[in-house]
């Protein structure tokens, strides 16, 4: 890892976490598609089921493929150590597991995806635990959501759908200040865009699923352990800090350090819950990644000069984008997402409701799914689909309102982008 550090991100894109393949030769990482690992003997086995030895036991805890692609992103968000794991979803409640108990409850941003916050206001009930949504735009609302039994602060560094940058830096401080770990979810900016553990949050999660695989198609998610929280210093984290029976006794935080959630979350976390990445999405995610950065400027270019465009234009009430000069977290960019604001962000249309669904039905370029950033463009109307559970508080506090539309603008030819948009708004607004 040392290596690493000092290389660049377009370096560490494409070789972070691979190696030719000791066997073949192979430069591309290949797909092992196996279940087991033949141990050298009675003894090694022991060793790596008493966490004495790191290596392959069975594909629901590692993969050499996903080992690979843990690696690859661990170095692109700087992190001691990360676990890939099914899902985006799969990845928040895999990044809460270690944390949490029964009763106990997490304070959260009200400007979240719509299945996050319906995971995190009704799911995880399920597990007794809570969360407390609050606006984090409000410090003193955020201090004053926090009680003994909060174990974590979250939110998304630019949050989906509305393209809302949150001020990192002031969460950050506030978090280490309460002696609590901050999770960020950093699918929308990436880590080519934005470094929430240099901000100073604790954990990183991500959709996989979206700009890092790039292409549509496979689902992942992974989470990324900066290394730096002290799991012992409260008694709060349990799981972490005293003695684990199912490893006779082991402690985590003790025997481990830096690595203790990275381990637990293997050896505990997949092993209990099975949220498992299959091989082949670590595949495409890995090939993906290798031109992360090329895709993300040329994401981040297009929706800057369509947000433009937009904003411009009579047959729209609002645009939600960051990167324009208009937006009130525009001051936001070049501190949290120096190199942009992302690709994705809404619009307002003139004719509400109807005219949203008249729109989405009479684009042409545009896809209408339930997903973001890929290379072609997307778009979805999220109060009748992903926000479709949530209040009408909600979806507004999430920038989902019923007249709203989510863009997530792909690396087309802008123009021909613009001149969809165009006939479609002429179409929805006639």
């Amino acid at each position: 890892m040392s290596d690493e550090i000092s290389q660049g991100f377009d370096t560490l894109q494409v070789h972070a976490g691979a190696q030719p393949d000791p066997a073949t030769g192979a430069r591309q990482t290949p797909i092992y598609q196996t279940t087991a690992y033949v141990f050298r003997d009675a003894d090694h086995a022991a060793a790596l089921f008493n966490l004495q030895e790191v290596g392959y036991i069975y594909s629901r805890l590692t993969n050499p493929t996903v080992s690979a692609l843990a690696e690859r992103i661990c170095a692109l968000e700087g992190g001691a150590g990360a676990v890939c794991c099914s899902s985006g979803h799969a990845a928040q409640i895999m990044a809460l597991f270690p944390l949490m108990g029964p009763g106990c409850n997490i304070v959260v941003s009200t400007r979240l995806y719509g299945g996050t916050v319906t995971q995190f206001s009704q799911t995880i009930k399920r597990f007794g635990w809570s969360a407390t949504f609050v606006d984090f735009d409000d410090l003193d609302a955020v201090r004053a959501a926090v009680d003994d039994d909060t174990r974590a602060i979250f939110c998304e560094s630019i949050a989906n759908p509305g393209g809302y940058i949150t001020d990192l830096d002031a969460i950050g401080s506030l978090s280490a200040e309460l002696g609590l770990p901050l999770i960020v979810d950093n699918t929308s900016a990436t880590p080519y865009l934005c470094n929430p553990i240099k901000h100073g949050a604790t954990l990183v999660v991500h959709s996989t699923t979206k700009y890092l695989t790039g292409n549509g198609t496979v689902t992942g998610g992974c989470i990324v352990d900066s290394g730096k929280f002290d799991w012992s210093a409260s008694g709060k984290f349990p799981s972490l800090s005293e003695p684990e029976p199912a490893y006779h006794g082991l402690t985590f935080h003790e025997a481990l350090g830096p690595m203790a959630y990275t381990f637990h979350s293997i050896a505990v976390g997949l092993r209990d819950l099975g949220m498992t990445m299959n091989p082949q999405a670590a595949h495409y995610t890995l090939m993906g990644i290798e031109t992360l950065s090329l895709r993300m400027e040329k994401h981040v270019a297009n929706a800057v000069k369509i947000a433009n465009w937009l904003e411009g234009d009579s047959r729209i009430e609002r645009v939600t984008y960051a990167g324009l000069s208009s937006s009130p977290y525009h001051d936001r960019v070049e501190r949290i997402c120096p190199r942009g604001a992302g690709a994705l962000f809404t619009i307002a249309v003139k004719g509400g409701y109807e005219a949203c669904v008249k729109l989405v039905d009479s684009l042409k370029l545009f896809s209408h799914v339930a997903n973001l950033g890929d290379a072609r463009s997307l778009i979805i109307h999220s109060a009748s689909t992903t926000h479709r559970q949530l209040s009408p508080e909600q979806q507004k506090a999430a920038g989902a309102d019923p007249d709203v539309v989510r863009l997530s603008i792909g690396i087309e030819d802008p123009e021909d982008l613009m001149r969809d948009l165009d006939q479609a708004l002429d179409a929805a607004t006639a």
